[in-house]
């Protein structure tokens, strides 16, 4: 309860309006509103001499004009998702890209290519690119566009055009140089308080996972422990005549406890703690965002500075500067937009979930 106290208090005091929560539920009872409809499904197991993998059957519909077809379907790796995020990111580095599941999701809980993770993990998959397809900016990538529609060699060919390793190289040394960097200092105040936000929203964030998983891991033991203890008493039943029907009543009473249990565990498997986990990844995405956007600031504070201290040269930098200026403000706008659909998507995605624990929670006690 105190956990959850504590999120409310850095929750905007704004109410979501009636028209964001309109637009949320158009995604469910008005598809007819949507023109692109992507789903993952159909995970299939690969094994070579080098490697174990798998692939899942990726479906895309849609009207759009752009494409040239309304039907398209293609198998993709989880590597081949990896690539598309990363285009992403390199394409608008102010935009906030939805987070993929990690190489290995869940660590600790499920075992690598077990039922339970590779369907842990389409799901996850199938919201990625559902949420690219909602976004206004993200949805009309060309990258994203090959990605639903190329065949397999189409793709490998396209992502072999991507940048090259000293490329690669060259912007993994600026991200850390902007890492490690000082605080920028003409930075709007919206973005530092965006930063604080974010970081006071991943303190929580964690907490609320850790509690989550601790529930499960208690509700799972405690499930174990009935599982035990109801045969025990079945068994005495055969041997204790005068009360044996009692003892029968209390072996079937733990047998329900136990299903009820396990209806709460799948609960929480299915909507909590993927839920949680994602809004984990959102928040470092959030933070990365928010430093290639002082990165941006940081080159035009520089080149700034360099103008007041240069005497020749001033047409030239002061053109370099203008070109930064329209730079910064894009990218202002961009995270500007994207900060506040998040929050509401966020929001909604808290609200619904806690709503539906709720009520699973009630459905369990009146079992």
């Amino acid at each position: 309860d105190t956990s959850l106290t504590e999120v409310n208090s850095f929750s905007p005091s704004v109410p979501i309006s009636p028209s964001s929560m309109i637009n949320q539920y158009k995604f469910e009872d008005g598809p007819e509103l949507r023109d692109l409809f992507i789903t993952v499904d159909d995970p299939e197991s690969h094994v070579t001499a080098i490697e174990t993998f798998i692939t899942y059957r990726v479906v895309t519909k849609t009207t759009r004009g752009e494409f040239d077809s309304s039907e398209y379907e293609v198998r993709r790796r989880y590597q081949d998702f990896l690539w598309l995020k990363s285009k992403l990111e390199e394409a608008h580095p102010t935009l906030i890209i939805p987070p993929l599941p990690e190489k290995f999701i869940m660590k600790g809980m499920v075992e690598r290519f077990s039922d339970e993770f590779i369907e842990t993990r389409r799901k996850a998959l199938h919201k990625f690119l559902n949420r690219i397809a909602d976004h206004p900016t993200l949805t009309f990538n060309e990258d994203f566009k090959i990605f639903l529609t190329a065949q397999a060699w189409e793709l490998s060919s396209h992502k072999k055009q991507g940048p090259g390793l000293l490329s690669r190289m060259g912007q993994t040394v600026r991200a850390v140089a902007s890492s490690v960097r000082g605080a920028v200092k003409n930075r709007p105040e919206m973005f530092t308080e965006m930063n604080n936000y974010m970081e006071t929203f991943s303190q929580k964030i964690t907490l609320l996972d850790k509690i989550a998983h601790r529930i499960y891991k208690e509700e799972r033991d405690y499930c174990n422990e009935m599982k035990e203890y109801g045969p025990i008493h079945t068994l005495w039943s055969a041997s204790e005549e005068d009360i044996a029907d009692s003892l029968k009543g209390i072996a079937g009473c733990i047998d329900r406890c136990c299903r009820a249990t396990e209806r709460r565990m799948a609960g929480l498997s299915e909507h909590l703690l993927p839920i949680m986990h994602e809004y984990i990844l959102y928040s470092e995405i959030l933070m990365g965002v928010l430093k290639r956007r002082d990165q941006i600031q940081g080159d035009l504070d520089s080149k700034v500075d360099a103008l007041a201290n240069k005497k020749t040269e001033k047409d030239l930098f002061s053109e370099e500067i203008g070109k930064l200026e329209d730079k910064v403000e894009r990218a202002n706008n961009a995270l500007k937009a994207d900060w506040d659909r998040w929050k509401q998507n966020m929001q909604w995605d808290m609200r619904s979930t806690f709503t539906n624990v709720a009520e699973n929670n009630l459905r369990y006690y009146e079992e």
